[in-house]
């Protein structure tokens, strides 16, 4: 059986796909589970049009009654936004249910990842992925999203890892796995909504047409899995590190106290976060997605002319 007998592909996209030029795909979690309505829809219509403008053609990611979709419509979106986290979470051990039951599911970065993969898209534009959560030497908490990058042949461009989780252990994992972390235009790894974690990257490039010749090499020699691509959010919107620090170690101590974890901390922790920060968190991560959804277009633009 095919696997993209479940795959649906906009038909914009499969032209694209079709004539060689770039694509970049874009995730839904963020629509229904990283930001409120109605930002969350503005945010995902900004950054396909951030994407279009950048030269690519945007593919939001999602599980639609039961079907895989590469490209979603306005009303697909504006649907997403609405249900906000009603809808299911999905990553790749959810897939099976939500599609057998016909369901709806917003993607994570490791079930974006597998569907972009089967459209071929090799390009993915996200906010930051997932890692090991603090305290995960207790509860093994550690992202499917770190597993999918060792396996799945997708090049994530992201703002680092969020600084909600341990970026030191998310990084060994990541080495021990074979995934390469790229600093773009830096040599530290950004975290989330400030540009340096303390912790240095694997390796610096400086422009798309140097990470798309590295992605091309990789996969060229038969090196399976993805690449991290870690763009720093803008100089004006980053936040100061201690601020996020408070906000977060507070955020997870309510965590714990209510009992949260799972598939559920994530969310929590963003959107408290944004309520002790006055909003300036969402505000971040708003210019942070579409900054990293410019860089993914060029790459995905470089990665085409190199191809073609």
């Amino acid at each position: 059986m095919q696997p993209t007998r479940f795959l649906d592909v906009a038909p914009d996209v499969r032209a694209a796909l079709d004539a060689g030029q770039p694509v970049v795909a874009l995730e839904s979690t963020i629509i229904s589970h990283g930001m409120p309505y109605p930002q969350n829809v503005a945010t995902a219509l900004r950054v396909e049009a951030e994407v279009r403008a950048s030269g690519a053609v945007p593919a939001t990611v999602a599980i639609v009654q039961g079907r895989l979709k590469a490209g979603l419509s306005a009303d697909e979106i504006e649907a997403l936004g609405r249900a906000g986290p009603q809808v299911a979470k999905v990553s790749r051990r959810d897939m099976p249910f939500v599609v057998a039951a016909g369901q709806t599911g917003a993607t994570t970065v490791a079930a974006t990842m597998l569907i972009a993969a089967l459209a071929g898209i090799r390009v993915f534009a996200t906010g930051g992925i997932g890692g090991v959560h603090r305290g995960a030497a207790e509860s093994f908490d550690i992202s499917a999203d770190l597993q999918e990058l060792a396996r799945t042949d997708v090049a994530v461009v992201c703002a680092g890892v969020k600084s909600i989780l341990d970026i030191r252990l998310t990084l060994e994992y990541l080495e021990t796995q074979g995934v390469p972390v790229v600093g773009y235009q830096t040599d530290r790894l950004p975290a989330f909504f400030a540009r340096d974690s303390g912790f240095p990257v694997d390796c610096r490039l400086d422009d798309a047409g140097q990470i798309a010749r590295a992605l091309q090499a990789k996969w060229g020699m038969g090196l399976r899995g993805g690449m991290v691509i870690a763009n720093p959010i803008p100089e004006a919107h980053a936040l100061p590190s201690d601020v996020m620090d408070a906000a977060i170690d507070r955020a997870l101590q309510e965590a714990e106290a209510c009992g949260i974890n799972g598939k559920a901390i994530t969310p929590f922790l963003l959107a408290r976060v944004n309520e002790l920060t006055g909003g300036d968190s969402l505000a971040a991560n708003i210019e942070l997605v579409l900054n990293n959804a410019r860089l993914a277009a060029a790459i995905a633009v470089a990665l085409a002319a190199l191809a073609g």
